[in-house]
């Protein structure tokens, strides 16, 4: 697979931005006239919008592509949009939009992937694939490959976190750990970040694009509107194009130059790693002590101790086992589990004790 994106020679992360749904050619239009003269290299907005629920806004259609040639007609923006079926490849290839997305519904069906890879067969557009709904990488993987397979060169990825029935402060949670196995079984394919959709609040993009930079992510898809508020779908996750060019300003964006940058480069993508797992860990030690509630309010009704050793000594000795395996040493799994343990207790504790 080629890497298009080396050949732009950006001194910065490719960025696509745009609103999320095209509403009116004005409304296009104002947009692209306000990002024309930034960092944004691709303007996208989304023509036919799948909706999980019917009855609520779900495109314009056909009609927007219009727009869209105006927008590259006038600004010199290229274009992008979403695709989900052959007859969309066929129109926006009509319409010569330049870069086509497959979105995170359309990714989890291998019949709706192979279709458009049927379709798109041999094109010189770029392709992005964004993961699907749910946290499976081999759905993910198996879509660039089918699209690879049908001889599209131009290929690459948009993580844009995953579904998931438990309440968390994003809309969609990153699963960073998936991404990153992403990047290591496709190293040359340009990976973009779609902080929008993960957080579902535009106060968190800037947080989040940044950490997708120090994890060596390729660019950022971020969807920006002139009145965000007011927008006719997904207004709580769009930025002004104000707001844009000042999160541009304020991203530590890596160039390596010297063996000492590249050095501080890895590094901080380490530590990049680091954060996401420490994240993960409170995350999982929260939901833990949640079920230890639970259990606490089991003991208060039966009038059961607290302390149960014939449990812990049988927790213990298969975390140890555990540990042995994932190379930790026996005294680190015991210290901490002795922490995690006692935590336990005193979550127990206090429910016991509370009249």
């Amino acid at each position: 697979m080629e890497n298009w994106l080396e050949k732009m020679a950006l001194d910065h992360p490719l960025v696509i931005a745009g609103p999320c749904s095209a509403e009116t050619e004005a409304q296009v239009m104002h947009i692209a006239h306000e990002l024309k003269d930034t960092d944004v290299n691709y303007y996208r907005a989304g023509i036919w919008k799948p909706r999980t629920r019917p009855g609520n806004f779900e495109g314009v259609g056909a009609l927007g592509l219009k727009w869209l040639q105006k927008v590259k007609a006038e600004t010199g923006l290229k274009t992008a949009t979403e695709v989900a079926n052959r007859t969309h490849v066929d129109l926006a290839m009509k319409h010569d939009i330049d870069l086509l997305w497959i979105g995170a519904r359309s990714t989890v069906s291998p019949f709706i992937m192979q279709e458009l890879a049927d379709a798109l067969a041999g094109t010189d557009k770029i392709v992005l694939v964004k993961n699907p709904v749910n946290p499976d990488l081999g759905l993910w993987l198996g879509g660039i490959e089918r699209m690879s397979k049908a001889g599209i060169k131009n290929l690459g990825a948009i993580h844009r976190g995953f579904s998931t029935y438990a309440k968390t402060k994003y809309r969609n949670i990153p699963e960073w750990q998936i991404a990153i196995e992403f990047k290591n079984k496709f190293p040359d394919l340009p990976l973009i970040n779609d902080p929008s959709h993960i957080t579902g609040k535009r106060d968190m993009i800037f947080d989040v694009a940044q950490l997708a930079l120090d994890l060596n992510f390729d660019g950022l898809m971020i969807e920006t509107h002139h009145d965000p508020d007011n927008a006719w779908s997904d207004a709580a996750q769009q930025v002004t194009p104000q707001r844009l060019v000042q999160i541009m300003q304020d991203l530590r964006i890596r160039k390596p130059t010297d063996s000492e940058t590249e050095f501080n480069n890895a590094m901080s993508n380490l530590r990049a790693q680091i954060d996401v797992i420490d994240n993960q860990l409170i995350d999982t030690l929260g939901k833990r002590m949640k079920v230890s509630d639970s259990i606490g309010e089991l003991k208060k009704q039966k009038n059961v101790a607290v302390l149960q050793s014939s449990r812990w000594n049988e927790i213990l000795g298969k975390m140890i086992l555990q540990g042995e395996e994932a190379g930790l040493s026996e005294e680190f799994v015991l210290r901490m589990f002795k922490a995690i343990h006692q935590e336990s207790i005193n979550h127990q504790e206090k429910i016991i004790k509370k009249k």
